[in-house]
């Protein structure tokens, strides 16, 4: 790992509680049951259920390590305590418009719980990085794969504080 925080919303962090406990309590234990009962049905070489359900026991250990690793480093911040809510920073919803006046809405996430589809983009994205600090009114040009774009920022919101 490296020495960057992971920061990462409220929500985030709880999602990757809800999905590490998911995995733990409910399929993994499934999946041994399973295992075992397959396992006693004698030659496991040919045995479909023992040699899936070993694959998806390595899978599920793996992804449960993974979700430790992150959840220990993960340092939780609450965008709706953000103090200074005029400039664009971490949990920020900002909404930008392009050259051509296309309006989109983004909101700066961890990178746990980046999804480009439902506008929640990673706060180290190039477009964040272009973003951070700005107020709105400013113009920040971001550099993409087909070229440089220029965005406005037109708004910019943050969510009520978590109780």
């Amino acid at each position: 790992m490296t020495d960057r925080p992971n920061y990462i919303t409220p929500a985030g962090y709880h999602a990757m509680q809800k999905r590490y406990a998911q995995l733990l309590g409910d399929e993994r234990p499934k999946l041994v049951e399973v295992i075992s009962w397959a396992a006693g049905n004698g030659d496991r070489s040919e045995n479909g259920d023992y040699i899936y359900g070993r694959k998806r026991l390595r899978e599920i250990d793996r992804e449960l390590g993974w979700l430790s690793k992150r959840m220990k480093s993960a340092k939780v911040v609450d965008p709706g305590r953000q103090t200074e809510r005029h400039k664009v920073l971490f949990g920020a919803c900002v909404t930008i418009a392009d050259e051509d006046d296309a309006e989109r809405i983004l909101t700066l996430v961890g990178e746990d719980e980046a999804d480009a589809s439902a506008g929640r983009i990673s706060w180290r994205s190039p477009i964040a990085f272009a973003l951070r600090g700005a107020i709105i009114g400013d113009v920040r040009r971001v550099d993409l794969p087909g070229g440089a774009k220029d965005y406005e920022v037109i708004a910019i919101a943050y969510p009520d504080a978590d109780p």
